[in-house]
Parts: structure tokens; sequence; C-alpha cells
């Protein structure tokens, strides 16, 4: 949920002409940017519930997997910390960029263990 504060710079007069004048670019889109984007990922379709196609890979593997992307994100904004703090040729844009995709992706992977968890705990206390 955003904050107050960040919700009011929209409500001013110079935040929704910003809005306003971003709905004709959208409305400019039409019909054939949904038949580029059908172009790229051909829908697949399912015949019934014993058609499900074997994964590649299994869930745990999926998660590790996961798990390996945000700690090589956090590896990374670190390594960019230290290069801007010892005057290397990074700015400071792109450091901050790095930690906040960290930030974000080390929230995200939290949320979804804590959902993972929740539901485990709601299958225990299922009786049978």
């Amino acid at each position: 949920m955003l904050p107050l504060t960040a919700i009011r710079p929209l409500m001013s007069s110079a935040g929704l002409d910003a809005l306003s004048g971003a709905l004709p670019q959208t409305q400019q889109m039409g019909p054939s940017a949904v038949e580029n984007l059908k172009a790229l990922a051909p829908a697949e379709t399912v015949t019934g519930p014993g058609s499900v196609a074997p994964s590649s890979g299994s869930f745990s593997s999926l998660l590790g997997q996961m798990v390996q992307e945000v700690n090589g994100r956090q590896a990374n904004a670190g390594a960019m910390v230290r290069e801007l703090q010892s005057g290397g040729n990074v700015s400071l844009h792109q450091a901050v960029i790095a930690m906040e995709e960290a930030t974000v992706s080390f929230q995200l992977m939290v949320e979804v263990r804590n959902k993972l968890l929740e539901s485990y705990q709601e299958l225990m206390r299922m009786q049978v």
C-alpha cells in the first residue's frame, strides 16, 4: 500500500496532467499490441485433468534456483556498493538500483516462503 505522502503528488494538477497525458499513449497501442503479445508466447491447450505435462524440474529445484538468484542479486549489489565506495567506475544510480532490486527480490522471496509455510500449516490442521 502506498503511503499518503506518495499519493499526494498524484492528486496535484501536475500529477493529474501527467496521468491524463499517458492515457492517449496506451489507447494508441490498439489491437496490434495484443496481436504482438500473442505471437510471442502461443497458448497451450489443456484437454482434461489427466493431461498435465510433466515439468522439467522439481518444485524444490525451482525454489533453490530462485534463492540462488536472490543471493546473486544481493552479492551483485554488495559488489557495486564496495566498488562505489572505493571510487570505482560505478555510478550512484547503478548502485542504488542494484540495492533496490536485491531488496525487492528478497522481500518477494520472504513473502513466498511465508505463503508456503502458511499453506503447509493449513494442510497440517486439516482433519482426515
